[in-house]
């Protein structure tokens, strides 16, 4: 029996190459709002999800347009879950309207990070998914409070890997800030993305070995040459024997 693996891409954040990138991935996490996107943008992407049959997400963030997402936020509980709930209801909105399933829910950013390491933040993820996609799956690091709370309540969680971000020890991707903790180049990508699927595990930054076991593989929209990597990836995937699919298909 063939291994399988998704191959997801964070996108409606305005970059040039959503349509391209949506021919190769299984599944994407489209900004509602919070860091990026808006109705034209959401409703572009989840267009071209249902034309390319890729699996549509809602990737949902602290209201940070300014920063990306990508700035800690000292948000949490009632107020936090109605921002993340006027994002993920709007894509709702406009999935219907389209006849699409909204198959899971992926936080941005510096929610992710935050939510992956504390589980107020979690719990808070958990409870809006439950409220607004209850058969929606989470994504998440793996070894996560995200993980742990979504198993919890019932809630199927697809653990995470990514091709274009080095790790730390502990399991969590290097901060961006930080020296070598985007990987540019494609063929790196394509070894990491290998790597994660084939060995379950992957170098961090420092070159130590740590497990990472994972059923759906990121490449960002906005990395530079994010269509060249993930068409590589995809390639070399499926050459090693594995089968791209959506999670849960």
């Amino acid at each position: 029996m063939k291994r399988r693996m998704d191959l997801n891409a964070d996108l409606g954040e305005g970059c040039a190459f959503d349509a391209e990138l949506m021919s190769v991935v299984t599944s994407c996490n489209i900004a509602c709002g919070g860091h990026a996107g808006d109705v034209a943008s959401m409703r572009t992407a989840l267009r071209l999800a249902k034309d390319h049959d890729v699996a549509a997400g809602a990737h949902p963030s602290f209201p940070d347009r300014e920063n990306f997402g990508r700035t800690q936020s000292p948000l949490q509980g009632g107020e936090l879950e109605a921002h993340l709930s006027e994002q993920v209801a709007e894509l709702k909105d406009l999935a219907a309207e389209l006849d699409i399933r909204l198959s899971h829910l992926k936080p941005h950013g510096a929610l992710y990070n935050m939510a992956a390491k504390d589980a107020g933040l979690a719990e808070s993820i958990v409870s809006v998914l439950r409220a607004l996609i209850p058969d929606a799956a989470l994504f998440g690091p793996p070894n996560s409070h995200l993980e742990a709370v979504a198993e919890e309540h019932g809630i199927s969680f697809i653990a995470e890997g990514f091709a274009d971000r080095a790790y730390e020890q502990d399991g969590s991707l290097r901060d961006r800030i930080a020296p070598g903790a985007v990987i540019h180049d494609a063929n790196l990508q394509t070894r990491q993305a290998l790597q994660i699927a084939i060995e379950g595990e992957v170098d961090t930054y420092d070159r130590a070995r740590i497990t990472l076991p994972v059923q759906t593989l990121c490449v960002h929209g906005d990395t530079p040459g994010a269509f060249a990597a993930a068409k590589a990836i995809r390639q070399s995937l499926e050459q090693n024997g594995i089968q791209l699919c959506p999670p849960n298909a």
